[in-house]
């Protein structure tokens, strides 16, 4: 899974997602795209398990840009612990999306197959997200 090879703080505090995309919103790669509607934190897992169904959908035919980028470590502690002593260990990494963000391309594929695939990797994520194209 995706996570940051070398960061210059280990934890990060929560912090709030408002507002919508400033940079990232457009299609710039391929010809297809799922963007964001809504804002949330989307997890490594949840942006592999969307690359995995696009990837199997697509038949390895054309390609696949991920445009998003979990480097937001989340914590946690462990459960039945007391209160206090610290802040807990990093869990898992996740991305701060907001609403218009890209967070799939895709291209070389006809437009019935990648309607299909992006919205089988909508199912994968946590928002409501909206199949755009290169036409609109």
């Amino acid at each position: 899974m995706l996570s940051p090879a070398k960061i210059k703080f280990r934890k990060q505090f929560k912090g709030r997602i408002r507002g919508v995309a400033t940079r990232g919103h457009r299609l710039n790669f391929g010809a297809f795209g799922l963007k964001a509607l809504e804002p949330a934190r989307v997890t490594a897992a949840q942006i592999e398990a969307a690359r995995r169904a696009i990837t199997r959908c697509m038949k390895r035919v054309g390609k696949v840009w991920i445009r998003v980028y979990p480097d937001l470590p989340v914590t946690q502690k462990p459960a039945e612990v007391r209160m206090g002593s610290g802040k807990g260990g990093v869990e898992y990494w996740a991305c701060r999306v907001y609403p218009g963000t890209i967070l799939f391309e895709m291209d070389g594929v006809e437009p019935a197959v990648a309607m299909e695939a992006l919205s089988l990797a909508s199912a994968k994520l946590p928002i409501l997200t909206k199949i755009i194209s290169r036409g609109e």
